[in-house]
C-alpha cells in the first residue's frame, strides 16, 4: 500500500534548482512531522528539512539558505525547493511522515537528484 510518493528528481547543473514533491494519503498529511531526508553515495541517510503540523520548519545546516520546505494542504503534498545546487547535494531524497498518535513512521521510495 503506497502512502508517500516522491517526484521531481533529476539531473541538473551546478547552481541549478530542483523542486521535489511528496504526495501523501489524506490521513498522513496530518502527521506530526513531514520531512525530507537524503542518502548520498557512501553516506548514511540524513535529515534535510522537516515541517510540523503547525508549519514550524527545521533545516540541516547544509540546506539553510538554499532549500525551502513547504506544504500545500489542498493537494496533500509537501515540497522541497532546492536552489543553488552543488555536487555534494547528489543523493536519493526520501519523504518521511511521522506521527505519535496514532503511531506510525512511513517512508517513500525515494527520488534521485544528481548535480
Amino acid at each position: 500500500q503506497v502512502r508517500l510518493v516522491e517526484s521531481g528528481g533529476g539531473l541538473v547543473q551546478y547552481g541549478g534548482s530542483l523542486r521535489l514533491s511528496c504526495a501523501a494519503a489524506g490521513s498522513i498529511f496530518s502527521s506530526d512531522y513531514m520531512g525530507w531526508y537524503r542518502r548520498a553515495p557512501g553516506k548514511q541517510r540524513e535529515l534535510v528539512a522537516q515541517i510540523t503540523r503547525s508549519d514550524s520548519t527545521t533545516y540541516a545546516d547544509s540546506a539553510k539558505g538554499r532549500f525551502t520546505i513547504s506544504r500545500d494542504n489542498a493537494k496533500n503534498t509537501v515540497y522541497l525547493q532546492m536552489n543553488n545546487l552543488k555536487p555534494e547535494d547528489t543523493a536519493v531524497y526520501y519523504c518521511r511522515a511521522t506521527s505519535w498518535s496514532p503511531e506510525y513512521d512511513y517512508w517513500g521510495q525515494g527520488t534521485q537528484g544528481t548535480i
